[in-house]
Order: C-alpha cells, then structure tokens, then sequence
C-alpha cells in the first residue's frame, strides 16, 4: 500500500481483509465486510473502529475529504 491516504472506506476495508485478515477477530471482519459493500456513511463511531483497525495494521488513514 502506498504511503498517501485512502481515498474510500471500501479501499479501506478492502486492504485489511485483503492483507491482514490473520490479525482480525471475527468481529472486525464482519464489521470491514459489512462497510466494504454498504453505501451508507460511516457512523462517527465506526469511523473510529475503522480508523483504529488501519493504524493497527500499519496502513494509511482514510482520507477525511480536508486539506490540513
């Protein structure tokens, strides 16, 4: 993966199940499952889970859309 942001929550997701999936419980591989396929926004509490899943890993944060 590169060093910039992810750019989607499907990217995202995608990547941990894709290159991680033996550091995940059942739970969280649910959770990356079910945000991967939906078009709904993420709550600001799975934005968190997400976000902590990712740094866990290793890998980029989501991209928040803001230029700071």
């Amino acid at each position: 993966m590169g060093g910039g942001a992810m750019t989607t929550v499907r990217e995202a997701a995608l990547a941990l199940l894709t290159h991680h999936a033996d550091t995940l419980n059942h739970r969280s591989g649910q959770f990356l499952g079910q945000i991967a396929v939906s078009a709904t926004p993420l709550s600001e509490k799975q934005a968190g889970w997400l976000a902590k899943l990712l740094e866990r890993a290793g890998l980029p944060p989501l991209d928040d859309g803001s230029d700071a």
